[in-house]
């Protein structure tokens, strides 16, 4: 990303994060260079761009303020309006998907209306209810606790009698069987632990999130892998958590797999955000990575290269699953005839230093 595009993607983060809300004056030029250690005109570009996508508004002589999205950009009122339910908004790889689903609804003349569950199927039931009361065009979902029953199905069938036409992102309700776009994530599972086969290692740790479809898959290619490699997993050293459980499932088994004598030389993470999480229990038991441990994360997200450790991870399109989810969606609410909008992209593994070979 150049300089200007990095100021940018902050300054959305912030408005996403409701640090600054509608009609709110933003830090000055001066203010923002200081902030992001950049030149002014770093800064007028970031901002000039975003006052034309509709993220920001200008008053001569009085200064930037966050403009008001939830008023649509297009004459055509509400009637233009998609809806986006994620699990989470400010925080890992969502506000790159956000972004991309955002910037092309933009370009068409649509408002993102957006709303966040954090997970949880009471917050997904209220989002959906805030969603069915608006005069809404269509509806993209990440699916709360994907691989539990969930209570809030009605929903989604009363769209459907609505004619309101709905898309799913990296995961879907099978009930359902809706239009979706996901990553192949037992395929992304798989190459995890079979980069590690390869480097050498045999005792390999996997721990992964169980309450969301994508972790059960991770966790079938990790043991498709060991199968196909004839490499005989310990029972003790897959290690499953739910959302609620990481710190513990961490603090504790993860821990504690550390200090046997037979510990792991090598561990699959559900994503990266846990596996820098578990950089931390690593250092605490006095090991290194990769001279003790190799690890493998998923997702290939910012936080794979925040730390002096740089994930090797699997790669998710982000950004581009963000841009194809609104494409899809809206060749839904045109009723296209050439309509194909589920997909599944291929995982790629992206290698860096955090394994090597044995």
């Amino acid at each position: 990303m150049k300089k200007y595009e990095q100021v940018k993607e902050k300054i959305k983060q912030a408005i996403l994060e409701e640090k600054y809300v509608p009609n709110q004056k933003i830090p000055s030029e001066s203010e923002l260079t200081i902030r992001f250690e950049v030149s002014r005109h770093t800064v007028r570009k970031a901002i000039n761009d975003l006052v034309n996508e509709g993220w920001l508004y200008t008053e001569q002589g009085s200064g930037t303020y966050c403009a008001d999205r939830s008023i649509s950009q297009s004459s055509s009122g509400a009637d233009k309006a998609i809806a986006l339910i994620t699990t989470y908004i400010s925080n890992y790889i969502f506000p790159s998907i956000i972004n991309g689903v955002e910037s092309y609804l933009s370009s068409k003349g649509y408002t993102l209306l957006l709303y966040s569950t954090n997970n949880d199927f009471e917050k997904e039931r209220q989002c959906l209810e805030n969603v069915m009361e608006r005069d809404l065009t269509g509806l993209i979902v990440e699916p709360t606790k994907s691989n539990h029953p969930n209570p809030n199905l009605k929903y989604y069938l009363d769209l459907e009698m609505k004619g309101i036409p709905y898309l799913m992102i990296n995961a879907a309700y099978s009930e359902l069987n809706p239009y979706s776009l996901t990553v192949d994530d037992e395929l992304g599972g798989y190459l995890q632990a079979e980069h590690l086969i390869k480097e050498g290692h045999t005792n390999i740790a996997g721990l992964f999130k169980t309450d969301d479809m994508q972790g059960v898959m991770r966790m079938k290619g990790f043991i498709r892998a060991h199968r196909e490699y004839k490499i005989p997993i310990d029972s003790d050293m897959l290690l499953t958590y739910t959302t609620s459980e990481r710190e513990q499932v961490l603090e504790g088994e993860f821990a504690n797999i550390l200090a046997r004598e037979s510990r792991p030389s090598g561990i699959c993470f559900y994503n990266d955000e846990v596996a820098l999480a578990a950089l931390d229990v690593i250092r605490e038991a006095g090991l290194s990575v990769p001279n003790d441990l190799s690890i493998v994360g998923f997702d290939d997200s910012y936080l794979a290269v925040a730390s002096e450790v740089k994930l090797t991870t699997i790669k998710h399109p982000q950004y581009e699953m963000g841009v194809q989810a609104a494409k899809a969606i809206l060749q839904l609410v045109e009723q296209k005839d050439n309509a194909n909008p589920s997909y599944v992209y291929e995982p790629v593994l992206i290698i860096r230093q955090s394994t090597k070979k044995i």
